[in-house]
This record gives structure tokens, C-alpha cells and sequence, in this order.
């Protein structure tokens, strides 16, 4: 059955760190915006790890297994994060373990996803961030678009198989630029960068507020005692023209209120004061009408 909903996307270029250790997650748990500590296998979580000024480095998911945690992040930040986390194991029992070279990702994305690979024998995943193994590979509940989603890893051994294996089944390849801005994603590296506070982004799920003390913390609750930031990542909709380029200013009347982060087509991110957010909000890029549209709830 050809599925048309149903697209693949190779993620391969992300990074993957495996770590292992028996303090593998209170250190994580210690260096990143999310509860790490409580994940049980078969479970993950989605997380900022930040500056001690609260500035992000990178964004990642976790996924937990029975013996290690596994790092999925962009790849302007894989070394970044390697580094990072490195700096900070004194004598703490962990191991990082680079498996970026020697594995693949694969997303498949869209409305069709869950029932896609149904048919190929894999069993339901409720929850965001879930994992389970299929055919000694690993399957993650994961999108990278904002459609909705999951990741495939495994070793660079199965990757061609495994693709041909999949667009065999109906899933067809695309642009995930196009497409994450089709659903309104931010992605680190553009959206998102190391100047961005963590509030900034409109991706609350990435935050927990009770799981004690990680670095940057006293930045995130002093932002949140005071209820707001004063900008925050919002969608365009373009609706009769291109979208500008990235840096473009955004305009509501003749004020300057942020500017376009990314784009593709008649739509975009930007980065805009909050007094403007709210869907269906009219503004301006390059005397261009714009109509506000909320990020991606998946990520």
C-alpha cells in the first residue's frame, strides 16, 4: 500500500553520543533543562543544555536503555556537546562514546508515519520520545518536521537496506527544510542558537521546572518568576508571497518587532516580541503580509 502522507528523511548527519556509566544520568540529569534522572529504558525526553548564563548550546533528545543514554543532536553541535559533557566528568563513572560515523538515522515523518510502520511490523509508541528495538534497530517516537514522527538508528551496515526497504513500502524522500517550515519546527543552528534563552524558543515540553538543581537553572527560574521573556519564536504565513530571507526584519506597523530566523516558500520563523505573538496577528517582512502562526508542538 502506497502511503503519499508518509515521507523519509535521512538525519544521518545528526550527532549520536552514546554514554555509559553507572553516573550517566545524574550527570546528564545535571548539565541539561529536563528530567533525566526518572527516565526508565524505553523511554526520553527532549532537552536544552545550556551556559551558565542560560544561553543554549544545544538542543537534544535523550533516549534511555537499559545500559547507556543516547544523545541525538544537530550537528553544528555535536562536538560542542561532546566537549561539553567532557569537561565535567571528574570522577564521575561515564564513558562518551561518538557513534555518529559508524550509525544512521533515518525519520519518517508525516500523517501516515504511526500506521507506515505498523505495517512493517512495529509496534505502537503512545508517547513522545519512546523508543523500542525493531529488527536490531532502535525506533524512536521522534519527528524532526513538527508533522509527526519517528527516528530509525542503526549501524551504517543496514542503512541502505533499510532504505531501499522503505521507500519500497511507499515512503517517499523530501526536503526536511521545506517541510519543517511547512509545519512551523525550529531547528538549532538557525532557529535556535547560543544567544537564545531557553523560554525564547516555544518549546515548554524541553523545560521541567521541580527536577532540582543543572547548570543555567538560575536563569530559567528567574525568567519564569517573572512570567514572560521579552520575544519568542513564532510562525509566518505569507500568504500571497515569498517569504523573506533569514535576518529580515518583522514589522507591526512602522515598529521593528524581531526579525525572520528561517524561511522556505510563503512561510517562516522569527524571533518577535510577545505583545505580537498571538495567532493570527497581521504583520509585515519587506512591505509583505504575514499572518502569525503557532511552533510546532512536536519536536
Amino acid at each position: 500500500m502506497i502511503d503519499e502522507n508518509t515521507v523519509l528523511l535521512d538525519l544521518s548527519a545528526h550527532g549520536r553520543i552514546r554514554v555509559t556509566g553507572e553516573d550517566r544520568a545524574r550527570l546528564i540529569h545535571a548539565l541539561c533543562t529536563n528530567h533525566i534522572q526518572q527516565l526508565q529504558p524505553g523511554q526520553g525526553a527532549y532537552a536544552f543544555f545550556l551556559t551558565a548564563q542560560g544561553r543554549i548550546l544545544a538542543d537534544a533528545h535523550i533516549l534511555c536503555f537499559e545500559d547507556a543514554l543516547l544523545l541525538d543532536l544537530e550537528p553544528e553541535t555535536r562536538e560542542i556537546i561532546w566537549k561539553h559533557i567532557d569537561h565535567y566528568i571528574i570522577a564521575d563513572d561515564v564513558t562518551l562514546e561518538d557513534e555518529t560515523d559508524r550509525t544512521f538515522c533515518f525519520g519518517i515523518e508525516g500523517a501516515g508515519a504511526a500506521e507506515f510502520l505498523s505495517r512493517l511490523g512495529v509496534s505502537a509508541l503512545p508517547h513522545r520520545e519512546e523508543n523500542l528495538s525493531w529488527d536490531q534497530m532502535t525506533v524512536a517516537a521522534i519527528s524532526a518536521s513538527g508533522a509527526g514522527g519517528y527516528r530509525i538508528y542503526g549501524p551504517n551496515t543496514r542503512k541502505e537496506e533499510l532504505r531501499q526497504r522503505l521507500l519500497g513500502a511507499g515512503a517517499h524522500a523530501a526536503d526536511l527544510h521545506a517541510l519543517r517550515l511547512q509545519f512551523f519546527q525550529p531547528r538549532y543552528g538557525e532557529d535556535i542558537t547560543e544567544k537564545t534563552l531557553a523560554q525564547e524558543t516555544s518549546l515548554p515540553h524541553a523545560l521541567h521546572f521541580s527536577k532540582g538543581c543543572y547548570l543555567g537553572q538560575e536563569i530559567v527560574e528567574r525568567i519564569r518568576s517573572r512570567t514572560h521573556v521579552n520575544r519568542m519564536l513564532t510562525g509566518l504565513h505569507f500568504a500571497s508571497e515569498a517569504a523573506p530571507a533569514p535576518g529580515t526584519p518583522v514589522m507591526a506597523g512602522d515598529a521593528e518587532i524581531g526579525k525572520i530566523t528561517s524561511s522556505h516558500e510563503n512561510t517562516a520563523i522569527a524571533l518577535i516580541r510577545v505583545e505580537h505573538m498571538k495567532p493570527g496577528t497581521e504583520l509585515t517582512a519587506e512591505g509583505r503580509k504575514a499572518i502569525t502562526r503557532p511552533i510546532a508542538a512536536e519536536r
